[in-house]
């Protein structure tokens, strides 16, 4: 072997005269210096004062998880959506958040004094491919600051279920969501560790022998002693009764009994007497102060009440639109919490119903919209739900389905309607006041991912997987369209597009990193030389690529890093949201290379990883505020929003269906 001596690491970003060149995997991609660039050597980024911070996550994650409500001392509701978990008090509309989580959580439980709670999450990759090992977190809910990290490095895909020991809160029971379902007890620092082959559902210490765990799952209910350093098994007997598929869950009585809920709809009560309670199945239970005891069921949808001698008391059923019963705690007074397989809480009374507390998508959420005048934004998913949101009491202001799953939209400049464009090339127009389908549209039968009104509204492009954008003349504030033409020329699918502010001039990218420019009176035309675009203000920026906003990609990125991007309305910061549940502010522009995140961006951590969607909400009269970016996670449903302080709340979408708002 001969030493040549050190190789020449290839150029990412070079500066050619009037040009910047950008490599994309390999790729060259060519960004003309504006004008008003006299050198580019001098050209520098500095910090962007604002700051992020999270002020709402709309959303629940129902759909795949149990026992995961529960109401505080302080009036809040405690609960997770993606990697965040939630403090919501429902009697004043605030919430507090725990950002401590990498990504998704998956279960939880509260401490016997009320105050500390454990979160578990599932395994997760950062920026740099290397993996996020699932483990619990234990966290002060009056601070929120973190206790203590447990698990790191010994738990497989997740962490599927927590109990905290009933005397003391000392000892803390974690199922392990990998095939085995290895049980693991803590105390703190030291472990004791012990597995098995059925499929454990549900871990639980006893209330009045802190030496015993009760697990239950897969045809089995196992008792566990419990000295300290190890573990003991002992299986639970049927005797004469038929041994269910599942126990899904259980509790215990004030006085010891422990009662469990099967897949065939049974409440056994060990060494007592069987109860027939659900049709289809008990999914959870929960023993209220009063010593009386509530269930519900997993296919039924009904809450029953039972009374000290597990006698039927009354019963009231979960409306079918809220879906199957996936949680149960005890409320303020006669009140219980329900929470559903379609990501609701619900707050209920037998005598008076149910109410909705919290509410989100159940599906991976693609398409976010914010209103050009009022205080609103729309979010459409996975779901085939289409849902206007208030993001000043964070009500729900309508909701309505599609026979499409939703993945992309855009208000009318005017905000009469709003345009859901679809997976399958339709694209509907809605009437942004009443949800009323005012007409439908198709372009190809491809997914459409981009829609774009011009400034004063008269005209729409329509971005698609076929590689066209597609133009419409857009008349009565934006209930009638006619085809103007389509823009024919990239290689690769429609990511994102811009308008100039005369309406003249578009500008997108496409998946293969190609920035294309089209003069649209022109008959659509692609200009050829793009230099003769350097000097367009474009009335948007949204486009990843570019050379007012190339700065912002990582070094070594495979052009799949950035999701989305949105220039501020003051047009002072980017918001950008990465693949690796981050969300970034950069300055504007961002024109050179490498930008340390350190000295040039202020970074928040994403709720779940987010989908190419960030949205800023109109200027308001109000002082600026913070935007800033996502918890972590990957399979939930909600909406998360922060704080700027220059600007309205910046809206995020997830995979998980959540919306985070942020505020600058």
């Amino acid at each position: 072997f001969v030493h040549s001596g050190p190789e020449k690491k290839k150029e990412v970003v070079s500066h050619q005269g009037n040009a910047i060149k950008m490599f994309m995997r390999g790729r060259p991609i060519t960004m003309f210096i504006p004008s008003d660039v006299e050198n580019y050597d001098d050209v520098r980024t500095e910090l962007p004062p604002e700051r992020l911070k999270l002020e709402w996550v709309y959303g629940y994650r129902g759909r795949d998880c149990r026992a995961n409500v529960y109401l505080l001392p302080t009036g809040e509701i405690v609960y997770f959506i993606a990697s965040v978990a939630v403090l919501f008090n429902y009697e004043e509309r605030t919430q507090r958040h725990y950002l401590g989580h990498t990504d998704c959580i998956k279960c939880l439980a509260i401490h016997p004094d009320k105050i500390r709670i454990a979160t578990g999450q599932i395994a997760g990759v950062d920026k740099d491919g290397r993996a996020l090992q699932p483990h619990v977190r234990v966290w002060d809910s009056v601070s929120l600051s973190t206790l203590q990290v447990i698990g790191l490095g010994t738990f497989e895909r997740g962490v599927g279920s927590l109990a905290f020991s009933k005397d003391s809160g000392q000892h803390l029971g974690v199922i392990d969501d990998c095939n085995d379902h290895m049980l693991t007890v803590w105390e703190w620092q030291k472990k004791s560790k012990i597995t098995t082959t059925d499929v454990v559902l549900a871990v639980e210490f006893h209330p009045t022998d802190p030496a015993t765990i009760v697990t239950c799952g897969k045809f089995h209910i196992f008792f566990w002693s419990w000295n300290g350093t190890s573990l003991l098994r002992k299986q639970g007997l049927f005797g004469n009764h038929d041994r269910p598929k599942f126990i899904q869950c259980l509790t215990f009585r004030t006085n010891g009994d422990i009662l469990t809920g099967d897949s065939a709809g049974q409440l056994l009560v060990w060494t007592r007497t069987l109860a027939e309670a659900h049709e289809k199945g008990v999914f959870c239970m929960c023993e209220l102060r009063s010593g009386c005891l509530l269930t519900g069921g997993a296919k039924d949808r009904r809450v029953v009440l039972w009374d000290h001698q597990l006698h039927l008391d009354r019963d009231l059923e979960v409306p079918d639109q809220y879906g199957h019963i996936r949680a149960l705690a005890e409320g303020k007074g006669d009140e219980f919490l329900v929470g559903t397989s379609r990501n609701f809480i619900l707050r209920g009374t037998f005598n008076d119903g149910f109410q909705v507390e919290v509410q989100g998508h159940t599906d991976e959420l693609w398409g976010l919209a914010t209103h050009p005048s009022r205080e609103l934004f729309l979010t459409c998913a996975q779901d085939q739900l289409v849902c206007l949101w208030n993001s000043v009491d964070h009500s729900l202001q309508w909701s309505r389905s599609l026979e499409e799953h939703g993945h992309c939209a855009e208000f009318h400049p005017s905000g009469s309607v709003v345009v859901i464009g679809t997976h399958s090339g339709k694209w509907f127009v809605l009437d942004a006041e009443t949800s009323d389908l005012v007409g439908i549209h198709t372009d190809g039968n491809e997914q459409l991912s981009v829609l774009r009104f011009s400034v004063d509204g008269s005209m729409l492009a329509v971005g698609s997987h076929d590689n066209f954008i597609y133009l419409y003349n857009v008349s009565d504030r934006g209930r009638k369209y006619s085809r103007y033409g389509k823009c024919t020329g990239h290689s690769s699918y429609i990511t994102h597009l811009d308008w100039s502010p005369d309406n003249k001039f578009i500008m997108s990218n496409s998946g293969d990193y190609e920035i294309l420019y089209w003069d649209i009176p022109s008959g659509c035309q692609l200009i050829r030389n793009r230099s003769e675009c350097k000097d367009i203000d474009w009335a948007t920026y949204t486009c990843v690529l570019g050379y007012h906003v190339f700065g912002v990609w990582p070094e070594g990125s495979d052009g799949t890093d950035i999701n989305a991007l949105m220039r501020s309305h003051n047009r002072k910061v980017i918001a950008l949201a990465d693949d690796f549940c981050k969300v970034h502010l950069f300055a504007y522009p961002c024109s050179r290379f490498k930008v340390s995140p350190r000295t040039a961006t202020r970074t928040r951590r994403a709720t779940t990883r987010p989908r190419p969607a960030t949205r800023a909400c109109p200027p308001s009269p109000h002082p600026p505020r913070e935007a800033a970016s996502p918890p972590p996670g990957a399979a939930s449903s909600g909406l998360w929003v922060e704080e700027t302080t220059s600007e309205r709340p910046l809206r995020l979408r997830t995979t998980t269906g959540s919306v985070d708002l942020w505020s600058i």
